[in-house]
């Protein structure tokens, strides 16, 4: 973490969730925004069909790969939106225990939600993030 990220945590609010409450980026801050990232390889094939963990952890790998690009690592992360293409409660679960092991001790605010469907054939999961480093890093 860069020291521009704050995790806000609401002794209110149920200790249930896995992830922050809010969070808040101070400056100098420079913001990344990444599209959502999917479960295809480098050759732009999805990875793992009908597996919701497999392709997960092909989501974290890339989204990984698409923050370093820009400066910045999964401890940067200040928010994500977490998609999977089911209705079935389990295939979420499943999905967010590979996400949030991705994260290890940083556990930025996060949405999870079950969708109809994605972009790619086979598509059941991706990820989008948003982070933030120190505005002279990158």
């Amino acid at each position: 973490m860069t020291g521009i990220l704050r995790l806000i945590r609401a002794p209110q609010l149920s200790d249930v969730a896995e992830y922050a409450y809010a969070a808040e980026v101070t400056p100098p801050a420079r913001l990344i925004l990444t599209a959502g990232a999917c479960p295809l390889d480098a050759e732009g094939r999805t990875v793992a069909p009908g597996d919701p963990a497999g392709q997960a952890r092909q989501v974290m790998a890339n989204l990984d790969t698409a923050l370093a690009a820009a400066g910045a690592g999964l401890a940067d992360v200040v928010k994500t939106t977490v998609y999977v293409a089911s209705s079935d409660r389990e295939d979420l679960v499943t999905v967010w225990e590979v996400v949030r092991a991705g994260f290890g001790d940083h556990d930025p605010p996060s949405t999870l939600l079950g969708v109809a469907v994605l972009g790619y054939p086979d598509q059941l999961v991706e990820v989008e993030a948003i982070a933030a480093v120190r505005a002279d890093e990158g």
